[in-house]
């Protein structure tokens, strides 16, 4: 029984980070399903009619644009050169995983949501929201941008990114990257791209993505001393 306990407590150790963020989604998945229509609702009584092309509109697009996966490649990349440039060893291969993460994390979003076929906040009331699968009404919704809400690519991959920088450098990645990838998450719902929940399950997935990557890169690649 000592044996057992002693293994036990060493696996919850090992694996508290994705133990938690598990225990954490079973709480705010629900939560966060249950916030979509006050959220959109309240969002569309104060945007008005001019929504369309006011500034608050333009700096989310902005925000969302550079949120997106080739632009955050371009920043991991010059992350990389910068930090190779200033000799730091551990920053390159810091900002080469984070680009690893990101990538795969909105890989797992996008073919996720390819599937799922749930509207987007901003379809309605042209389309009632729901899931619709992969077919509706006698046509594949893969690939139709309507359909494709649940979860966010945009979220997921910016998340994905901030993650490993968190897990590498807490101050770094609280301070700075977890913000920034939180106002992309932001202005993807106040744009109407995506709902609560959408971004909410993203957000889990990229941190359970980044984690996995990380302790990958730390056990088959360790930094050199």
């Amino acid at each position: 029984m000592a044996n057992l306990r002693v293994i036990a407590l060493s696996l919850l150790a090992k694996f508290r980070f994705p133990i938690f963020f598990i225990l954490l989604g079973v709480i705010l998945i629900p939560a966060s399903f249950s916030w979509d229509h006050p959220v959109r609702e309240t969002l569309v009584a104060s945007q008005g009619p001019n929504w369309k092309k006011s500034p608050l509109r333009k700096t989310y697009e902005t925000i969302r644009r550079w949120g997106d996966w080739p632009q955050l490649m371009v920043i991991g990349a010059l992350g990389f050169l910068v930090a190779k440039w200033k000799g730091s060893r551990r920053w390159s291969r810091i900002f080469l995983i984070a680009m690893v993460a990101s990538t795969l994390a909105g890989m797992v979003a996008n073919a996720s949501r390819l599937t799922t076929g749930r509207t987007r906040p901003r379809e309605s009331p042209k389309i009632e929201q729901g899931f619709y699968g992969l077919r509706h009404e006698g046509r594949w919704l893969i690939g139709v941008p309507a359909y494709n809400s649940f979860p966010s690519g945009h979220t997921a991959t910016a998340f994905g990114f901030a993650a490993v920088i968190m897990l590498a450098s807490p101050a770094w990645g609280l301070v700075i990257a977890i913000p920034i990838a939180a106002s992309i998450a932001g202005a993807s719902i106040g744009i109407g791209a995506h709902h609560p929940s959408d971004v909410t399950v993203s957000i889990l997935i990229s941190f359970l993505v980044a984690w996995v990557v990380w302790r990958f890169a730390e056990a088959r690649f360790p930094a050199r001393r």
